[in-house]
């Protein structure tokens, strides 16, 4: 029984590759419950299958089987074992939930936003540059904070072997330490709506000096000319996913065709540029006939205003590099 156990445990990839150092404690408590699991399960089917064999009832004898009162030591025996199992479970998961919740004297914080049907990831100490897109530096801890506009949501990378809930009006934190470079998924894993099937990004984990770089570059891009700090702006947010836009080098098709905005402003009888910042703001505000409603989500409202304003010069052309 333990030999079949084992087998089924040991001979599958049951959990994700590891990538951060909180997921390899978790996938140690996972298997430290598992092998006292295959341990009772080995011994309380033998017992069973033994007593099946060895005390059954031939077919004939229809006597009152013999009065047993018990077995006090025995009983005794299989209740301080389990109770000192799952001690040492509760104890192992303690240590372990207080270790992965500790992110040290120094961390990098994240802000992350949820809404229907998309993430958002602002980074203060980096003039509140906010993407569409994780990245994290390896081996360095960091502190997500994560906020819901909406409805609940929930945040996993599978590497990362931990999931939080975000929740509308509560915030929420993770705490995560990198240890293996590469891009992996982020999902939503809580049911939030028609989109959720698509509500996800990506995380990607690299050095610190190519997330220095990186950084350095941004800040460069944010704080140069308004047609290079839009175009920035417009890729970091991933708008390029959703629309076609000539300039940017976007050809998405689940958007409106954004090099149409001019005649979109006339239709809507609004100045270009306020038709464009009150789009982003407030999606719902006109809607391209053809298009439903709350597809774009309205979290690039949030953008700070440098930002957005760069953006609305970008998608207007007032300031093309």
């Amino acid at each position: 029984m333990a030999g079949i156990a084992l087998a089924v445990a040991l001979g599958f990839h049951w959990l994700p590759e590891q990538a951060s150092r909180q997921s390899g404690r978790i996938h140690f408590v996972f298997w430290f419950v598992t092998g006292i699991c295959i341990a009772i399960f080995a011994l309380v089917t033998s017992v069973i299958a033994y007593s099946v064999v060895r005390f059954r009832r031939k077919p004939d004898d229809d006597s009152d089987g013999p009065p047993i009162h018990g077995h006090t030591g025995l009983e005794i025996v299989w209740t301080v074992i389990p109770t000192l199992l799952v001690t040492a479970i509760s104890v192992l998961s303690a240590v372990v939930l207080a270790k992965n919740g500790d992110a040290g004297p120094n961390p990098l914080r994240i802000e992350v936003t949820a809404q229907q049907f998309t993430w958002s990831f602002g980074y203060p100490s980096l003039g509140n540059l906010q993407t569409s897109t994780l990245r994290l530096p390896i081996g360095r801890p960091v502190k997500l904070t994560l906020h819901s506009k909406d409805v609940i949501h929930s945040f996993w990378v599978p590497e990362f072997s931990q999931k939080q809930d975000v929740v509308p009006g509560i915030t929420t934190t993770l705490v995560i330490t990198p240890d293996k470079l590469g891009t992996f998924p982020v999902i939503c894993t809580e049911l939030c709506g028609l989109g959720h099937a698509l509500m996800r990004s990506s995380t990607t984990v690299m050095t610190q000096q190519d997330f220095d770089t990186w950084a350095a570059g941004q800040r460069r891009a944010l704080n140069g000319p308004p047609g290079q700090a839009g175009k920035t702006v417009f890729a970091n947010n991933g708008c390029g996913a959703c629309h076609t836009f000539r300039p940017g080098g976007a050809t998405g098709k689940v958007g409106p065709d954004l090099d149409k905005l001019p005649a979109e402003a006339q239709k809507a009888g609004k100045p270009l540029q306020d038709f464009v910042r009150e789009s982003i703001v407030n999606p719902n505000a006109y809607i391209e006939p053809g298009y439903p409603k709350n597809v774009m989500p309205g979290t690039f409202g949030q953008l700070p205003k440098a930002q957005l304003d760069a953006l609305v010069s970008f998608l207007t052309q007032k300031g093309s590099p």
